[in-house]
């Protein structure tokens, strides 16, 4: 009898080790799984039975207790470490001790993970031995770690060539992000492209941002230094619709346009382009006008009815300006505090601008926010031929003048329309390929657009990158260098130095 039953023993531990190998072959099988460890509890109950003096018997040793009370205890600590696991990967928290903070997310990703209501799923086309690899991964679980709502999966191309035919994917170190019937791919593991994809694939329309053309102002395809090709770029990252406008064609401007930015005309605007432009305004649009000095413009008329009037002459600046550059390079680092200039860390660079005047007794129904200024120590040149650039109380204007500014009317729109607003900036080359990507410059472009398209979630991201942060100092700041480090330094330790010679000599 106690050898059917040993057998039968053998046979309940067979088929509860043979359900928990069918569960995991085949999950959707139940009744089989059920079935197996059915068997195997009835098995097991007729061995107990069958054995039960034996059981009793070695139960009522002192080593088998003294074995069982060392086994409850392993199975304790075993459960308190699966607890701690359970909890810290439920209730995770991570700290950043690395100088540039390059594994935290940015503010403006924070608020995107939290606004994001849709489900999206990243699928990451890399191997393991991939640099990028490490990167898609820590960017994602902190992603994860934020909103649940997203879900991330890593294929090997090699190993999985079929998934990879499937999204056709023909170069590795690519994410692809899916949400709902929208499909937008990355190519670079960074969180500015991530984030921005992101806005992009959980949106079922683009905001479109219209730059006009036709009297002489920097292209959006033009690739010269002079050209917005690369800003261009960065307004396609971070989800916009970027296009051209020529009201000479069209008698308004298109009802879905979310900006219209004029970028550096150099040539005049007609008549019927400028009552367009202010009607498009007046309807709650939305304006970005980047005006140059010497530009011909002649849109002074336009910016008369919201208290503006560029002001004459270029600006010249001996405190913050460029470093061994020329007096109109612009290093500007005053900032008003507003939504488009919040969080700036870095100066921005305007060459060659002109300075903005707002008459408030003309326009009491607009709100004026100037948004950049010039140091005390600057003013507005209104003869840079024929002498040296000097101060002249009769001819110029003194500093600190403004250069960028932000308007909004002071009434509330009405209900279901939109509130107009405008950003005049007195330079457009900021904005150019040459400038646009200097520190500051992209960010006070995307911060702007962001503004007036009323999305400001989609501001730049600037990218972490190793601890490498150039100190570029004004002309004041770098003579103070010059004599501290050639002159003074060097004189202290010399003195000091012949100090400690004479006295050991005295001993």
């Amino acid at each position: 009898m106690n050898r059917v039953a040993s057998i039968v023993g053998v046979v309940g531990a067979g088929l509860a080790v043979g359900g928990f190998i069918a569960y995991s072959v085949a999950p959707d099988k139940l009744w089989l799984v059920t079935l197996c460890e059915g068997l195997a509890l009835a098995c097991l109950i007729i061995f107990g039975v069958a054995h039960f003096q034996q059981i009793k018997t070695f139960s009522a040793r002192r080593s088998t207790r003294l074995g069982f009370h060392s086994a409850l205890t392993v199975l304790l600590c075993v459960g308190i470490l699966v607890i701690v696991n359970f909890l810290s990967a439920r209730h995770s928290k991570r700290w950043d001790l690395s100088e540039t903070q390059h594994f935290t997310l940015a503010p403006q990703t924070h608020r995107v993970l939290r606004g994001l209501a849709r489900n999206v799923k990243i699928t990451v086309f890399s191997q393991e031995r991939s640099p990028a690899f490490a990167t898609y991964r820590d960017l994602l679980d902190s992603y994860r770690a934020e909103n649940t709502k997203i879900t991330v999966e890593f294929v090997d191309p090699e190993r999985r060539p079929g998934v990879a035919r499937q999204y056709g994917i023909t170069r590795a170190d690519t994410a692809v992000l899916e949400s709902g019937t929208q499909t937008i791919r990355v190519m670079t593991a960074s969180e500015a492209e991530l984030t921005g994809a992101l806005v992009r694939v959980s949106k079922d329309s683009k905001k479109r941002i219209l730059f006009l053309e036709g009297h002489g102002e920097r292209g959006i395809a033009d690739q010269e230094r002079g050209g917005l090709s690369t800003a261009k770029e960065a307004l396609t990252k971070q989800g916009y619709e970027v296009g051209t406008l020529s009201l000479l064609q069209e008698s308004a401007v298109p009802a879905d346009a979310s900006v219209l930015a004029v970028a550096g005309p150099r040539r005049p605007v007609t008549r019927e382009e400028k009552e367009r432009i202010s009607r498009y305004v007046t309807e709650g649009g939305r304006l970005l006008l980047l005006l140059d000095p010497e530009s011909q413009a002649d849109l002074d008329d336009v910016l008369k009815q919201w208290g503006l009037e560029p002001g004459k002459g270029v600006l010249v600046d001996l405190q913050d300006r460029l470093a061994q550059g020329d007096l109109t390079a612009l290093m500007v680092r005053t900032f008003t505090e507003h939504e488009i200039t919040q969080d700036f860390t870095f100066a921005v660079l305007f060459p060659f601008s002109r300075h903005l005047v707002f008459h408030e007794d003309t326009a009491k129904d607009w709100d004026y926010i100037p948004l950049a200024r010039t140091s005390s120590r600057s003013w507005a040149e209104t003869n840079l031929k024929g002498r040296v650039v000097s101060f002249n109380a009769q001819e110029d204007v003194q500093g600190p003048l403004p250069l960028a500014a932000a308007l909004t009317p002071k009434k509330a729109p009405e209900e279901g329309k939109r509130r107009p607003a405008i950003v005049v900036v007195g330079n457009s080359a900021f904005a150019s390929n040459a400038y646009v990507n200097f520190p500051g410059n992209t960010d006070f472009l995307l911060h702007a657009l962001g503004w007036l398209a009323e999305e400001r979630e989609l501001i730049s991201i600037t990218p972490k990158e190793p601890a490498f942060r150039p100190f570029i100092p004004n002309p004041a700041q770098e003579r103070t260098l010059l004599y501290v480090q050639v002159l003074l330094l060097p004189a202290v330790t010399f003195f000091w130095g012949m100090a400690i010679w004479r006295r050991r000599r005295r001993l």
